[in-house]
């Protein structure tokens, strides 16, 4: 347990509610920087920027908290020659929604096509749903023109085949009701199923509080690179 510490978090954007309110509960002192949203897409570029973000830091604060799962390789190899990185474990941020990896395996074992929807991930506007297929649309005419715009489209709304259920994470920390809505909206217009899960803050809490033990965090001391475990426990240092 670590209280009492200037911390500096390094996030992805779609977390930066849920970080900064629990932040600015905690009895540690943090200071943020938060990157775009969607850089999960292009691992390369995540740990490219990822690691600019500590080198910028680094030495400065005595830990350097990463707000982001393995997420698709995109944080291995990142290091800290002088702050010690602490990590939650997990795929990717839906875990910290939900609050353990266990959590999101369970569900996700009985609903495998399920597309997850936060606040976060809703105000990037790029949720499957009626808003996200007339943006693109219109930003494929733009560039192809109508007829050529049809056809991307076709291909672009493919990988919604592999999905039937839209997913609302409630963190019960703010007023989900618009959030929600648009949720419901988006599975009625996609011809999913909807529904709600009741998250859990700790984890996320317990990250900016400094209660890091073995099974949720990891610990990464100054010299070590993070590189994927390739078992339950995600991550590892080496």
């Amino acid at each position: 347990m670590c209280i009492g510490q200037n911390c500096y978090v390094i996030s992805c954007h779609v977390l930066w509610r849920e970080i900064c309110h629990f932040a600015s509960k905690s009895r540690n002192i943090h200071n943020f920087k938060f990157l775009e949203q969607g850089l999960h897409n292009t691992p390369n570029q995540l740990r490219k920027e990822l690691q600019q973000a500590i080198d910028e830091v680094d030495g400065k604060y005595p830990y350097i908290l990463i707000g982001y799962g393995l997420c698709s390789n995109g944080i291995v190899g990142i290091k800290a020659q002088k702050s010690t990185l602490v990590i939650m474990r997990g795929h990717d941020c839906i875990t910290f929604f939900l609050g353990s990896k266990e959590h999101y395996r369970e569900y996700f074992d009985k609903h495998p096509g399920t597309y997850w929807y936060t606040p976060g991930w809703i105000d990037t506007g790029t949720q499957p749903g009626k808003d996200r297929y007339e943006k693109i649309l219109q930003e494929y005419i733009d560039k192809y023109g109508e007829e050529n715009a049809e056809f991307l489209m076709e291909m672009e709304q493919n990988w919604f085949k592999e999905y039937n259920n839209a997913a609302y994470i409630d963190q019960c920390f703010l007023d989900s009701t618009k959030y929600k809505e648009y949720t419901k909206e988006c599975a009625e217009w996609l011809g999913w199923n909807y529904d709600e899960i009741k998250g859990s803050t700790l984890l996320l809490e317990d990250f900016l509080n400094g209660n890091w033990d073995d099974e949720r965090f990891l610990v990464v001391k100054p010299g070590e690179i993070v590189t994927a475990s390739n078992d339950n426990n995600i991550i590892k240092a080496v």
